[in-house]
């Protein structure tokens, strides 16, 4: 079996987002999980392969030389006429997948990194990202937001072996071991994890009941994120040590955090300054009147309205904005003049007198 296109294997084009690619990638993960698929080898496989093109594309590096390796025909799958003994080796023996990659010259220790090269993967941290929605009124002066992160744990039956309690654990007749399969020739390899194994080298006899073998389990961890002050759509921190527990030894991961701020209904931003509306009724804005408005942090001034005031008209409250290095916004107050929807004949008749008194015309 050829080996697969990482944009095929996403069903995306290679000229797709990182935001494509990332869509892709949770609607294929969601589908092939293994908790979703429990008892379910082939979905394991292919959760494996789809988790695999997701960490190379949706890392700009890595797509990038993923692409140079991809444009000198380093995937193109080797015919069917070839003799048996042209085939890739590796611990799978015969059936296993094999690539020609050709000549790549300094380009192989590029698509090594990519895919790691050896007998057994270093392990490595894994990091999550996370997408918060913030009410307006947090982002703007800080706070903490709770959120809920689904994570892959080590199973706390079987601490991560897969195997059911007093299980007899081989070692794997596919991968001798190793944890890993190799594909290629002159010297050169790609290595996989070994599907028979889950890359562990070895197998139980019996796998654990609570994890069904696979080691780990989905859990959701609840964290609390600090917001700093003035954050934005698209803003992101990092914390460190907080994602993806580390497995074989590798540390945690760190969390991404990328931050949605929500609209409020009163206030939006402008720069340093805060701006709302206000309504006011006819009489309020002919006569002018005193409104109470609320302040971001939760008080209430008393604005003075005066006798005529045109709707739009806006007011400032010094002082009532966002504040960034020493400097602090104003709250721009705009009104907004309610008139209303049906008069009664007696208020028609004050309208009219009103209006010729005035010299309008109506």
């Amino acid at each position: 079996m050829a080996q697969r296109d990482f944009y095929q294997v996403l069903g995306v084009p290679d000229s797709a987002t990182t935001v494509e690619i990332k869509k892709s990638y949770r609607r294929l993960a969601k589908q092939h999980h293994p908790d979703a698929n429990p008892n379910n080898p082939a979905a394991a496989e292919r959760f494996k392969e789809i988790s695999e093109a997701h960490s190379v594309l949706s890392d700009a590096e890595k797509r990038k030389k993923y692409d140079q390796m991809r444009r000198l025909g380093a995937f193109e799958p080797r015919g069917a006429g070839r003799a048996a003994g042209q085939r890739g080796s590796g611990a799978g023996g015969q059936g296993a997948e094999s690539y020609e990659f050709g000549d790549l010259g300094g380009l192989g220790d590029i698509f090594s990194s990519i895919f790691g090269r050896g007998r057994r993967e270093e392990p490595v941290a894994e990091h999550l990202e996370a997408h918060v929605e913030v009410p307006f009124r947090v982002a703007m002066l800080g706070g903490k937001v709770p959120v809920t992160l689904p994570v892959t744990e080590a199973c706390a039956t079987c601490k991560g072996s897969g195997a059911a309690p007093g299980a007899r654990v081989t070692t794997c007749d596919e991968c001798k071991g190793r944890g890993s399969i190799s594909f290629g020739q002159g010297g050169f390899a790609v290595n996989r994890p070994c599907p028979a194994c889950r890359g562990r080298g070895s197998v139980p006899s019996e796998r654990c009941p609570t994890c069904a073998g696979a080691g780990d389990m989905r859990i959701e961890r609840r964290v609390t994120i600090t917001v700093p002050p003035l954050t934005e759509t698209g803003a992101k921190v990092r914390l460190k040590g907080q994602g993806q527990p580390g497995r074989g030894g590798a540390p945690a991961g760190d969390l991404f955090v990328v931050f949605t701020v929500e609209q409020d209904r009163f206030f939006h931003r402008d720069g340093l300054d805060l701006a709302c509306e206000v309504p006011v009724n006819l009489a309020q804005a002919l006569l002018g009147t005193r409104l109470r408005v609320r302040t971001l942090d939760g008080k209430k001034i008393v604005l003075k309205v005066p006798a005529g005031t045109q709707p739009g008209r806006k007011f400032r409250i010094k002082g009532q904005g966002l504040e960034r290095g020493g400097r602090r916004g104003d709250q721009i107050v705009a009104v907004r003049v309610e008139l209303p929807e049906h008069l009664t004949p007696e208020q028609e008749a004050l309208a009219k007198q009103l209006a010729e008194s005035a010299g309008l015309k109506y």
